[in-house]
């Protein structure tokens, strides 16, 4: 990155003609009409986030900015924001790929804050500390049936719950937890881990019935009969297949069906070759797993994978022979550089031994007498951008024992036909409403496959949805950034510092009037602050206090079922938080006192503080000088009392 592109300096050596920028500003020898005004944004990390975390807030919270008004413990304060949002703190600080650490600002300083490892820490934190949730303040009185227990239905279960409705879940599979238990390897997602966080859901009185599959073993018609509405969660459990001659082969099987196989611990060893089809996370997790429980060279055919994948047989991990490092091979259509894996997950398979094959189009499956694969057909392809330019005269055969599509994935309809948008999914609008169900409202994978995050995003939008379809007969307009926001005035009333009731009669001198909040405009609902409205020059450069994470080279991948990342020590954990620029709102950090000429700006009395009610300005004595605006590091000041 250029030194050109970072705003460490508001103005640059040279630049004596006034730029339309600065004649914007209306200043004529040091003064203006212009004064200070304190717009509040959304900083990019939480637009980022497809779960809405007020990340900036609970970072607040941790490096010691915003203090409990009830005496809470810092690390529960942390948690009860951050939950605010997304319940599951310890899994997702563990395996959430965090486009919010992509859009973090401090990346124009050095590089991001490890927003992950600190909600990692704090979920940890919650669960050795038992921290459970608080019940709802009343009951409504109404029923929800939220059908799957993956991590959109988990969470749509804790949103309604905390509105105060009863939740029933209903789940196909013999435990909770979805993509969390069954999608991805548990030396990623520790399943006690994931225990803790789900029976903290349950446990605030939500009923369960497991083993019961919506569509089977009852309709429809009879759920809409007993609840006042219905959130499907049911994922994409049902991976496509190739599509190509041969791929009906019975060693031919999704990605989600061999991770599943693995999660439940009837996978315990492959033969032979593995080539697994597809650049995402899903194909990333398919191949170190592969690589992890490795091969062995004789092998009957009832402990061929494909019949422990299916189901009709289960390994005995007493009777396996000696294991090798497995021969994984990753196939994809496209240049490396253009998977959707993340970059971590990507390296990550390649250290383990994992062999990528870019630029590789299946043709078609080769089969033996018997119908089982033996080989892949692949043509290799060259890419001018967005063409595919193919050599269909190069095309060669890889041979191969078991043929794993981790290309694509999409719901089972059987028995809810009705809700199938032709796609293998379902089609929602911007509420998360089914719009063919009246009182239907769905989230998850089963509308996009994407991320954890994105299933919980969708839970707590759709969550909002149906408590207003519940309780007033209408939606309200969802904000352009649809995010968990931060709250000036609950955060004044928590300290019992609301303004007073306005009796909305004719009032002169408002400057000191105690029913509103002066010199504030809250514009996170459509803003997004970016790195060009702050200063960065405040900043100094600051190392990421990275976890520890286990470096797993190819031969020592056999068996290496330890989790890869350690939890960050308290003190770095709050160190990290430390690093974070307060994107959009005051931190405290005395520049516009201490550069205001005039000492037009001052503290607000202590008893009189919350986050974001830090300084305020004595307008008799402002100028309109701009030098507040210049200096704030975190684009919090702007000039103009919302003219600009």
């Amino acid at each position: 990155m250029s030194e050109g592109t970072l705003t460490f300096r508001r103005f640059q050596d040279g630049d004596y003609t006034p730029s339309q920028h600065n004649s914007e500003r209306i200043v004529v020898s040091g003064y203006s009409h212009k004064c200070p005004t304190y717009i509040h944004r959304t900083p990019p990390c939480q637009g980022s986030c497809p779960s809405g975390h007020d990340i900036r807030g609970w970072l607040s919270i941790v490096r010691g900015l915003d203090k409990s008004a009830s005496g809470l413990s810092w690390q529960e304060y942390a948690f009860r924001r951050m939950v605010e949002a997304n319940p599951f703190p310890a899994i997702m600080g563990r395996v959430c790929p965090a486009p919010c650490q992509d859009g973090c600002n401090r990346n124009m300083v050095e590089e991001h804050v490890g927003i992950n490892s600190v909600e990692q820490f704090i979920g940890d934190w919650a669960i050795v500390n038992k921290i459970k949730f608080l019940p709802p303040e009343k009951e409504t009185g109404k029923k929800i049936a939220v059908v799957g227990g993956g991590p959109g239905g988990l969470a749509a279960a804790y949103f309604l719950r905390r509105q105060g409705h009863a939740v029933t879940i209903f789940e196909a599979y013999a435990a909770l937890g979805g993509m969390m238990r069954f999608g991805i390897p548990g030396y990623r997602t520790p399943k006690d881990i994931l225990d803790s966080e789900i029976q903290r859901i349950i446990d605030m009185g939500i009923n369960v019935y497991l083993n019961t599959k919506v569509g089977v073993h009852l309709t429809i018609t009879k759920l809409e009969k007993e609840f006042d509405a219905i959130f499907w969660a049911i994922g994409a459990q049902s991976g496509n297949t190739l599509g190509i001659a041969g791929s009906e082969a019975p060693n031919c099987v999704s990605g989600i069906s061999f991770l599943r196989a693995f999660n439940e611990n009837r996978l315990q060893h492959l033969h032979g070759r593995v080539l697994v089809i597809g650049g995402g996370d899903t194909a990333m997790d398919v191949a170190a797993v592969a690589r992890r429980i490795g091969h062995i060279e004789h092998v009957s055919d009832k402990d061929r994978p494909e019949n422990v994948i299916l189901g009709y047989t289960a390994h005995d991990v007493a009777s396996v022979a000696r294991r090798e490092g497995a021969d994984v091979w990753i196939i994809y259509r496209r240049p490396i550089a253009k998977m959707p894996a993340t970059q971590h997950e990507l390296d990550s398979v390649q250290k383990e031994g994992v062999l990528i094959k870019e630029g590789l189009v299946p043709l078609e499956v080769i089969r033996a007498p018997d119908g089982r694969a033996t080989a892949l057909r692949v043509m290799p392809v060259e890419w001018e951008g967005n063409t595919m330019i193919p050599h269909q005269e190069k095309a060669f055969n890889i041979d191969c024992t078991l043929v794993v599509s981790a290309v694509g994935q999409g719901g089972d309809f059987t028995g809810i036909e009705s809700l199938n948008n032709g796609r293998g999914l379902i089609s929602a609008d911007r509420f998360y409403r089914v719009s063919s169900h009246k009182g239907h409202f769905v989230g998850g994978d089963v509308i996009k496959p994407h991320l954890l995050t994105t299933a919980i995003g969708h839970a707590r939008i759709a969550c909002d949805s149906i408590n207003d379809f519940l309780l007033k007969d209408e939606l309200i307009r969802r904000p352009k950034v649809d995010v968990h926001h931060f709250n000036l005035l609950g955060e004044l009333r928590s300290r019992g510092l609301e303004p007073e009731t306005y009796q909305h009669g004719e009032v002169w001198g408002t400057n000191a009037a105690t029913f509103a909040v002066h010199n504030y405009e809250d514009r996170s609902a459509h803003e997004i602050v970016t790195h060009e409205r702050m200063f960065l020059g405040h900043f100094q450069h600051s190392s990421m206090n990275r976890r520890a994470e286990m470096e797993i080279g190819a031969d020592k991948v056999l068996g290496n079922f330890k989790e890869r990342f350690s939890s960050l020590e308290e003190k770095k954990a709050v160190d990290e938080a430390n690093r974070c620029m307060s994107c959009g709102l005051c931190f405290e950090c005395d520049q516009c006192l201490i550069y205001c000429p005039q000492v037009a700006i001052y503290r607000v009395t202590k008893k009189g503080r919350a986050m974001g009610r830090y300084v305020d300005t004595d307008y008799a004595k402002c100028i309109g000088c701009h030098i507040c605006m210049d200096v704030c590091p975190t684009g919090y000041i702007q000039m103009g009392m919302g003219e600009e």
